[in-house]
């Protein structure tokens, strides 16, 4: 399993096949968990996080917080939710 870098990015535990499912370790309040959702929804993440200025493992937490169900569903619903309607890039 793949480790939390110290700058809260969530390291990436196996190669996975392009738009596949990938399984990062993370930590959230205190916890290490995991996180499995496909690369395109990492990459939401990371740009959010940077886009609100904090690390990723702090937007797992916030979306850890308000979910009412999965967290890997929640996660794909907040990128999907929080990138509709943007331009690309």
């Amino acid at each position: 399993m793949g480790t939390s870098g110290e700058d809260g990015r969530a390291g990436l535990s196996a190669a996975a096949p392009a738009g596949g499912v990938r399984k990062r370790s993370v930590v959230i309040g205190g916890h290490a968990t995991s996180v499995s959702v496909e690369q395109p929804f990492w990459d939401g993440l990371r740009r959010i996080a940077g886009e609100r200025g904090v690390s990723i493992n702090a937007l797992l937490g916030e979306i850890d917080r308000a979910r009412p169900g999965n967290l890997s569903s929640a996660v794909r619903v907040f990128v999907l939710e929080t990138l509709a309607g943007r331009p690309r890039g």
